[in-house]
Formats: structure tokens, sequence, C-alpha cells
């Protein structure tokens, strides 16, 4: 890496050879670098063009393909280039101006060494006249009466010399002030230009500095814009393999687009001609009878209404309850306060306000049948829709008639508490609460006939459909969420205020424990009342978009029902096209689950047995099952051996009873005996048929004998009998033992010989697998070993370009030396002069 250094001059000779060496030195210092001194001479333009043929070499090398491959590095190195060749001739002009003021200064030092070489010869010429006046003055005394002529002469040439010494004075002195003033020019002249030099100087290494960051900057930016460029490469194949296998893709998608248009446009021309020749009349054509079409069955719409409607029950069941305690609370605070009717007879603004509180029930109770029914009505069958809920009609009156209800008492309960301000026990804070609460009390009346107007509103489009438009159901949905929030914040309002109102009389000192309790029992069913009207609020401001969106639920292509007697007329004709898609419908044979299937399918691809195991399988469970049908006989055969000896045994125990115990021992013993003998016939075998008395088993023939004998037979043949039929169980176990083992190593065998087939096939994959990687390796083995040669060639080139550097700087350090030599020799002659 090079990078070349202009080092420029200083005023004195000496002074900028050093400066030279001193660079020199510094750059040197530097590790890894080779640099190129560049001294500025007289030959600037010569040194400028190899300043940047050198920044050009280093850029080019740098970068792949030279500078062309960034235009924005072009244009910043020719910016950059203009601001180094300005700087080159501002210092240029600079040297002409040093150079003229060397020219002047080199003129006054040929005429001050003139004038000092002329004083020389001046002061010895007095000095030579001094002495020949001090030689002539003895002479003239003695020879002051030789005679008046020589005198005369004497005295003339001595005023003479007086003149002309006088004049060489006053030019002296003249060349003396001259001299003074041009060197103190001079010293001005050298100081302004030493200062300028600094600056000059410090502004060069300013550029340079500016010069090398920017030089670092584009380096960076070159690696950076590289790594991006081989980035871009990569992604541009990779992007041209995506845009192949799109091109494939899109062929393949237009070979489909073709058949499927193909199929399409026979099915179309297929149906238009089965709607030209079976459909005589199109009636989506007309809303009127498109409102009759029944329209698609959502049954998750409408189980979603029917969950919806469920909440909205519980939450007007629970907003129910609270209203009867409300009102019934209130009823009984009325009896209790400010007058206790046990004590003293209340007013009869009282009483009347008390009677009509008494008949709530009769108004409040309605508001859950009615959503009850609102609630039934909304089934799986159904199509619900504002213009389908009949039943929200009758809801709505309920609420209506609670309304006149509540206007009916808001004028007593207004009354009421302005009595309670009236009393003596009433203080200034309980009266501002009586006024807050008789505020809240309107406010809650006309929250509640707000919500009415919109529930009369959602209710006309089932009864009267030119009622409402159906544009505006999605403002009256939103206002009816609206009126709730307002009902939740009016019950926050009384929760507060009549809290506070029950702290402050409970503090009375006539505060009775009735009154307290009743209180209580108010301020509940209005929390009861502000928990219920929050949750109302919120769940109907979650489900309003539903609300909302649920509206075009209709007939296909229709924007609504035109009547409710269409959406009637609709439902009757879903119910009678369910009754015959159902009379239509058949069982259908049962068949296994798609999914099973598909899971018996892959066992049975990766199954070990095979069709010959299998077949191999059937036989023997075919042999076993006749195996066991012959065992089966045998015990029927034995059972019914068993059956005759156990009645023979009862016979027996009977007459020996009989011929030696009562009566009584007899009639237990033959109980005893009876239920013996069902017992045994309820375990033994349907088809079993009775035998003669003589019968032939499997170990002997049974015959009339004496009793003793028959005991022994029997207890002998039970012993056989269990004997070999403890040796037929063990050797069926073993037998099934082998021949589960025998099947199961068969069919090892079976997966053995499938894993060696699938081994040898991942074998011979792996094979070519691991011959496309050698390849791969070869090949990047070759494009290492090129990419080392370039590497090693390149540099040897800069190896190469290094050592002519150096034997460039080695000739101009010799230059630099002679000039010194040089210079020192002419300063020498200067100062011998």
């Amino acid at each position: 890496m090079l990078k070349a250094v202009k080092v420029c001059p200083v005023w004195s000779r000496g002074k900028w050879q050093e400066q030279v060496l001193y660079n020199w030195e510094r750059l040197e210092s530097l590790q890894g670098r080779a640099y190129l001194v560049l001294p500025c001479l007289d030959n600037e333009t010569e040194h400028t063009d190899l300043f940047f043929y050198t920044l050009c070499r280093r850029w080019n090398h740098q970068t792949p393909g030279g500078c062309h491959g960034n235009h924005r590095l072009r244009a910043q190195n020719q910016v950059l280039k203009k601001g180094v060749v300005d700087e080159q001739a501002n210092s240029a002009a600079l040297k002409e101006q040093l150079k003229m003021k060397e020219q002047s200064l080199r003129k006054l030092q040929q005429e001050m060494d003139s004038l000092t070489f002329r004083n020389l010869q001046l002061a010895k010429r007095v000095e030579l006249l001094q002495d020949e006046l001090a030689l002539s003055e003895p002479r003239g005394k003695k020879n002051k009466k030789s005679g008046e002529s020589s005198s005369q002469l004497s005295q003339e040439q001595k005023s003479v010399f007086d003149e002309d010494l006088q004049k060489k004075i006053e030019e002296n002195e003249r060349l003396h002030i001259q001299f003074f003033e041009a060197d103190e020019q001079h010293k001005h002249v050298e100081a302004e230009l030493r200062s300028r030099l600094a600056t000059l100087e410090t502004e060069a290494a300013h550029h340079q500095a500016v010069v090398d960051g920017l030089t670092q900057k584009y380096m960076e930016t070159i690696e950076k814009l590289q790594n991006d460029k081989a980035k871009l490469e990569v992604k541009s194949q990779t992007l041209e393999k995506e845009a192949k296998e799109c091109r494939l893709r899109t062929e393949e998608c237009q070979l489909q687009l073709k058949n499927l248009h193909e199929d399409l446009s026979g099915r179309l021309e297929e149906s238009l001609s089965i709607i030209n020749e079976k459909v005589p009349f199109n009636d989506t054509r007309y809303s009127q009878y498109n409102a009759l079409n029944v329209p698609l069955h959502n049954r998750r719409h409408q189980l979603k209404m029917r969950d919806i409607a469920g909440q909205a029950l519980a939450f007007v069941q629970d907003l129910v309850t609270a209203l009867l305690n409300f009102h019934t609370y209130t009823e009984q605070r009325i009896q209790i306060f400010p007058v206790d009717s046990a004590i003293d007879t209340i007013s009869p603004l009282n009483q009347k306000f008390s009677q009509y509180l008494h008949e709530n029930a009769s108004y409040v109770r309605p508001l859950e049948e009615g959503m009850l029914h609102l609630f039934e009505s909304i089934t799986e069958d159904t199509v619900t829709v504002l213009e389908t809920t009949v039943k929200l009609k009758t809801f709505s009156e309920h609420l209506t008639s609670y309304i006149c209800f509540l206007r009916k008492i808001l004028p007593y309960q207004l009354k009421s508490l302005e009595e309670e301000c009236e009393s003596s026990l009433c203080t200034s804070a309980l009266r501002a609460r009586n006024l807050e609460l008789s505020q809240d009390m309107r406010r809650m009346t006309a929250v509640f006939e707000k919500l009415q107007t919109y529930v009369a509103l959602l209710a006309l489009p089932s009864t009267q459909p030119d009622g409402l438009l159906r544009t505006n159901y999605s403002s009256v949905l939103t206002n009816v969420g609206a009126a709730l929030h307002g009902f939740h914040d009016v019950m926050k309002d009384i929760s507060k205020h009549y809290s506070q109102k029950a702290t402050i009389e409970h503090e009375l000192p006539t505060a009775t424990q009735k009154l307290i309790t009743t209180n209580d029992c108010i301020l509940s069913s209005v929390v009861a009342l502000t928990n219920g009207a929050g949750k109302m609020a919120s769940f109907f401001s979650n489900n309003v978009d539903y609300f909302i969106a649920s509206l075009s639920y209709g007939p296909r292509a229709a924007s609504r029902f035109i009547s409710p007697l269409s959406a009637a007329c609709m439902l009757q004709y879903k119910k009678k096209a369910a009754a015959y898609m159902k009379a239509l419908r058949k069982t259908l044979p049962e068949s296994v689950p798609y999914e099973e299937a598909l899971a018996d399918r892959r066992v049975l691809l990766s199954s070990t047995e095979s069709r010959e195991g299998l077949a191999q399988q059937v036989q023997q469970s075919l042999e076993k099952i006749s195996k066991l049908e012959q065992e089966k006989e045998h015990w029927m055969l034995e059972a019914q051996l068993a059956k005759i000896k156990l009645e023979k045994e009862n016979q027996r125990i009977v007459d020996k009873l009989k011929s030696t115990s009562s009566g009584q021992l007899a009639g237990l013993a033959q109980e005893s005996a009876v239920m013996v003998t069902t017992a045994v016939q309820d375990e033994a075998m349907a088809k079993a048929s009775l035998e003669p008395v003589q019968n032939t088993g499997l170990v002997g023939i049974l015959t009339r004998t004496s009793d003793s004998k028959v005991q022994d037979a029997e207890s002998r043949e039970d012993l056989i009998k269990n004997h070999y039929m403890a040796r037929v169980v063990e050797l069926t176990s073993q037998l099934q033992l082998a021949d589960s083992k025998s099947v199961h190593f068969s069919a090892e065998c079976r997966a053995l010989s499938k894993r060696l087939a699938l081994a040898e096939k991942s074998k011979e994959t792996l094979a070519e697998e691991m011959k496309v990687a050698s390849q791969n390796i070869s090949r990047l083995q070759d494009e290492l070993t090129t990419t080392k040669r370039s590497y090693e060639d390149q540099l040897s080139m800069m190896s190469d370009h290094l050592c002519s550097m150096n034997e460039t700087l080695s000739k101009q350090r010799e230059e630099i030396d002679t000039l010194k030599m040089s210079s020192k020799g002419n300063s020498k002659k200067n100062k011998s002069r």
C-alpha cells in the first residue's frame, strides 16, 4: 500500500533539508506501509501529477475493475482533485511572491555589499589622508616661512579633501539609513512571510488530514460497496433461480388455468342450458320475491346469537333483581325515616309513594319475562335479524310500562326527598346529598326513557317495516350502547351520593338499627344495579360490531326482508325445505372416517405383515376356532354328565334323610337340593338336552353300582379329568405362545428385508451425493489455487513497485544531500566575500 506525502519547503535551505529528513524518519517509523515523499520544489505540476497517479493507482488496485465501477467515487475524486489543484495554485502564487521578494532582497544585499566595499575604500583613503596630514603639519611649521604659494596650495588641497570627506560621510550616513530601513523592511516582510508560511503549512496539513480521512473513508466505502456488490451478485443469482422457478410455475399455472377455463366453460354452458330448460322464472331479480327465498343456514351465527341472547337474559335478570330490591327497600325506608310508621303515622305523600312502590313487581317482573320469551324465540333453526325478532316488541312494551311506572313515582320520590330536607333531623350536608339524589333520580328516569326510545325503534322492523330505515340500524345500535353507558354513569353517581348520605345518617344520634340495616340494603341494591349496568354496557359495546355486521344476514342477493310477513313465510319455507331434505336423506352405510382410513393406510404401507402372513394367520385362526368348537362340545357333554350326577346325588340324599330324620329336615334338605339344582341349571348351556342314565364319557362308562363304588369312581374320574384339563390348558398356552413368536419372527424378517432394501437405496443416493460433493470440492480447490496465484502475482507486483519507489527515494535523498552541500558552499563563499 503506497501513500504519497508532499513536504513543503521552508525558507532556509538547511531547515528545509532538516524538515525533509524529519518527515522521512517519521514516515519510516510507521509499520506495514511504504510512503512516497514528494518535495514541493519548482517543478510543482510534475509532482502533483505523480501524487494523483499514485493515489489513482492505489484506488484502482483496491477496486476491482478500476474507478469506473462507481460514479459517485469518481465525482468525489474529481472534487478532491480540484480542491488540491486550487491549493497548489495558491501556493504557486505565494512562491512567486516569495521569489520576487528574494530578488529584491538580493539586490539590496548587493547594494549593501557595494556600499560596504566603497565605505572600506573611503575609510582607507581617509586614513591615508590623515597620515599625510599628520606628516604635512610639522613640515608646514618648518616651511612656513618658505613661501606663501606652498601654504596656499596645501590649504586648497585640504579644503578639497574636507569637502570630499564631508560628502562621503553624508553619503555613508544616507546609505546607512537606507540599509537600516531596508533591513527593517526585510525583517518585517520575512516575519509576514514566515507567519503566512506557517498558516499555509497548517492549512496544508489540515488539507492533508482531510485528504487522508477522505481516502480512508472512500476506501471503507469501496470495501463496503465491494461486499454489497458480492451480496447483490449472490442475491441476483438467487433471484434468477427464483425467476426461473417462477417461470416454470407460471407455465404450469397457465396450463392449469387453461384446463380450468375449458372445464368451467363447459360447466357454464351445461348450467346455462339447464337453467334455460329447467328454470322458467328467476325470482332473485325481484326483491319482493327474493325475500321469500330461504337464506343459507348459518348455524354458527344462530348459536352465537343464542349465546348473546342468553348472556343478555342473565344481565337482565340481575338488573331486575336489583331493581326489585331497590324499590322494595326504598318502600321500607319510607316507612322508617323520617317518621317511623310503628310509632307515628307517616305523611299522606309517603303513604301514596309507598303504595306505588309496593306495586313495583308488576312492572319489573315482565322485563325478565319479555327477555326470556325473546331468548326462547332464538333457536338454531330460525333466522335471527331485526325483521324476524317479533318478541322484541313485547320486551319494548314491558319496558314502556316500567318507564310509565318510573314517571309516576318520580314526583313522589322528589317530594319525599324534599320532606326529608324539611325535617328537623336533616343537616346541611344531608340536605345537599338529598338534592344530588333528586337530580340523579331525574337523570335515571331520563336515561331509561332514552333507552326505551331506542329499543322501540329496534322493534319497529318486526312490526312496521317502513317505521325505520335500514341505513339507521347501525346508528340506533350505537345510541343504545351510549344510553347503557349513560345509565352506568348515573348509577355510579347514585351509589356515590347514597353512600355519602348513609354515612351521614348513621352518624346521627337518632339513627336506629332498622334505619342502618335498611340503608345498607338499599346501598347493596344500588351497587348491584351499578355492577349490572356496567356489565350490560360493556357487553353491548363489545358486541355492537357483531350486531351491525349481522344485519346483512338474510336471503341471497337481497338487501333486506320486505316485511315481517315475508320473514314469517320464509321461516315456514325453511321448515318445509328442512323436512323435505330430511325425508330425502338416506342413511349411509357405516364407513371408516377419513383420518382413520389415512392412518390405517399408513399402518398398512409401513406394516411388516404381508398377504401371506395374514393368510397364515387366518388359517391358524380357523384351526383354533375348530379346536375351540370341539372343546365346546366336549364341555357341553361334561356339563350334562355333571347335571345327571347331581340329580342322582340329590335323590340319594333325599332318600337317606327320609329314612333317618324327621319330615322338617327332609323338607329343608329338599329345598337346598332344589336351590343347588337351579344354580347348576343356570350355569349349564341352553342347548343341553337330557340323556338317559347310562351315558358314555371320555374317561369311562357310568353304571349303577353301590354308593361306595360310585363315590370312588367319581373321585378317580375327577382327578384324571383335572389332570388332563390342566395339561391341555398348558399345551394350548404353549402353542399360542409359539404361534405368536413365529408370527413375530416372520414379521421381523420381512421388516428387516424391507429395511435392507431401503438401506441399499439410501446407500445409492448417498454415493451420488458424495460424488457431487467431491466434484464441488475439486472445483473449490481449483478456485482456491487460482485466487492464490492472483494474490501472489499482485504481491510480487507490489514488491517490485515498492523497490522502484525505494530507489527513487534514495535518488532523491542523494539529490537533497548534493543540494545541501552546494548550499553550504554558496553560504561560505558569500561569507568570504
